[in-house]
């Protein structure tokens, strides 16, 4: 038996969680939803209360786990609220492996909590790592936790490192990335791009801070500093490449020059049931990708003079410290701002790289420095208005 704590399981992941959920029970499986947790979205939240029927929920917004108690008095499932609820759902006794697809920094204490509590991790919150890489890795390592991949690219590095002979083996890491809605246009064009062209990927169907961060290519220098924990791998040794198709989800080059690559078509149905069930592979809901259907695959390199946030991520790996921090934070403000049209498109590389040289190198990372770090990053950008 597999038992589940998912958290953000309303948002775009974890609602697909919970139909990778449904199919893996459908096939006899053992699993069970042991905690559900959202942010605010209570009538969805209650909908797969009902059907899932966990011990208990956690709601972030503290005026919507009121609304949700009333809701569900006429069940046993207890309502918890606010970081300390979205905590204890994290580290909930009867969970052996916790989903976080938590959007944001609020994802890194219950990672952190999850961890401590021994629990196994599939990790779709990009910013646990980016922000808290060091205390998370040292965490779950100390707790002989295991943090598994939920991301596309990291899963498919993750996939293509089984059977890997030993350390030294790997020469560098590929992720790929589409290229999101603006590939091939100049600088000059992204002045006066808008919302609702940010948000149209070409290929994955996300929620609206991750879809910005592929236009502006963020998301890519994310999973590169991202990788860079995970792998424990150096950031000159991570390539990018530009595959529009996503048919490759990421490669990994070994010593001898080999490649491996994982190809799949463009759902998460398969990595988030990759890691749901690790090391086993079971029939998914995602569709079987026929190659000789692919007219072709196609490959160019970044560019980086019209989508600066890649090198900025690099940058902020090599001072490290709470640099990582710093920019996570400012690029969440930013894009909520951009989000809301109170700041052009080309800003948000603008505020994060001055987000960026106005915080200090200091080497030693603690919890307390991470979150002061964020917020700080956050204030400045919103001062920028």
């Amino acid at each position: 038996m597999r038992r589940l704590s998912l958290l953000g399981s309303t948002g775009s992941i974890g609602t697909q969680t919970l139909d990778v959920v449904q199919n893996l029970l459908a096939q006899g499986e053992k699993i069970q939803v042991e905690v559900l947790a959202a942010h605010s979205n209570v009538a969805l939240l209650e909908a797969q209360a009902r059907q899932f029927s966990p011990k208990a929920v956690a709601v972030y917004d503290e005026v919507a786990a009121h609304s949700l108690r009333n809701s569900l008095r006429d069940t046993d499932i207890a309502v918890l609220s606010g970081k300390e609820g979205l905590c204890q759902a994290a580290a909930w006794e009867s969970a052996d492996i916790v989903l976080n697809a938590v959007v944001g920094m609020v994802g890194l204490e219950p990672t952190l909590a999850a961890l401590r509590a021994g629990k196994d991790v599939a990790l779709a919150n990009k910013e646990t790592l980016v922000a808290g890489g060091s205390l998370v890795m040292e965490t779950a390592q100390t707790r002989g936790a295991a943090i598994l991949p939920v991301d596309s690219e990291h899963s498919a590095i993750f996939q293509c490192l089984q059977g890997c002979p030993g350390k030294g083996a790997v020469d560098q890491l590929i992720l790929t990335a589409s290229g999101g809605p603006f590939f091939g246009r100049t600088r000059e064009e992204l002045a006066s791009v808008t919302r609702e062209e940010a948000l149209r990927h070409p290929n994955w169907s996300m929620g609206a801070k991750i879809s910005v961060d592929s236009a502006t290519m963020m998301n890519k220098g994310l999973e590169i500093m991202e990788a860079s924990w995970l792998f424990g791998m150096p950031e000159d040794r991570i390539q990018v490449v530009v595959h529009r198709e996503s048919i490759i989800h990421s490669m990994v080059q070994y010593a001898d020059h080999a490649v491996l690559a994982q190809l799949g078509v463009p759902d998460m149905a398969v990595p988030i049931q990759y890691a749901l069930t690790y090391p086993r592979r079971l029939p998914s809901p995602a569709k079987e990708l026929r190659l000789w259907e692919l007219q072709s695959l196609t490959f160019f390199p970044p560019d980086p003079k019209t989508f600066p946030c890649l090198e900025l991520c690099r940058e902020a790996l090599r001072r490290g410290g709470l640099v990582p921090a710093a920019v996570n934070g400012a690029n969440e403000q930013a894009v909520a701002l951009f989000l809301e049209g109170k700041i052009g498109f080309l800003q948000i590389p603008a505020l994060v790289e001055a987000a960026m040289e106005r915080q200090a190198c200091k080497e030693s990372v603690t919890l307390e420095g991470v979150l002061t770090a964020d917020l700080d990053a956050r204030a400045f950008v919103r001062s920028a208005l």
